[in-house]
């Protein structure tokens, strides 16, 4: 089910991404992932349920692939009162798909990069329980807590230095950006 490299461990996983009639005269469909499912074969928009005019795909399925690199955003993740998977999507898909699915990743710092660009849809899917377990498995066997180190401030003075003062080659005894004399016209 899921193979293992060293630093790195994969899942595939499907999304599930529901069609529904959109609310404005602009958008005429509203489509978001709703469900993902850990496991499952490779699917290419393949219709799995449809109630009247919302219907819902197997979109696609994208390994999610978790870094040792990166177990404190997991963990953040796993903290929160609903652990998600960000399903990153673009709306310049093929022509025989609606969206383009580019990516599945664990970490919320990851989904908030993609969402940052404008170009992509950022949808948050709830984890299933088994998930969960495999996301937390995985970052606790390889998170290596580090210790905060604050930075020390550098005590130099850099008052000392005049600035306004002109050329330093020329003598003047005082700024440049003084008044003129009143007696010289």
């Amino acid at each position: 089910m899921a193979k293992t490299a060293g630093q790195k461990i994969e899942m595939p996983l499907g999304v599930v991404v529901r069609k529904t009639p959109g609310v404005t005269r602009w958008a005429k469909w509203n489509w978001s992932a709703v469900a993902v499912l850990p496991g499952a074969a490779p699917a290419h928009w393949v219709e799995l349920r449809r109630e009247g005019d919302a219907v819902e795909y197997h979109a696609a399925t994208l390994p999610l692939t978790l870094w040792a690199t990166d177990t404190e955003a997991y963990l953040a993740n796993l903290s929160d009162s609903s652990p998600s998977v960000y399903a990153v999507m673009r709306d310049e898909g093929p022509v025989d798909a609606p969206l383009s699915m580019l990516l599945l990743t664990a970490s919320p710092y990851e989904g908030q990069d993609y969402a940052d660009n404008g170009d992509d849809i950022v949808e948050k899917v709830p984890m299933p329980q088994g998930l969960v377990a495999w996301v937390r498995d995985f970052a606790l066997a390889h998170h290596e807590h580090e210790a905060f180190v604050k930075r020390r401030r550098n005590r130099e003075r850099i008052d000392l230095q005049e600035d306004g003062k002109g050329d330093a080659r020329i003598r003047q005894a005082s700024d440049v950006y003084r008044t003129p004399n009143r007696g010289v016209l």
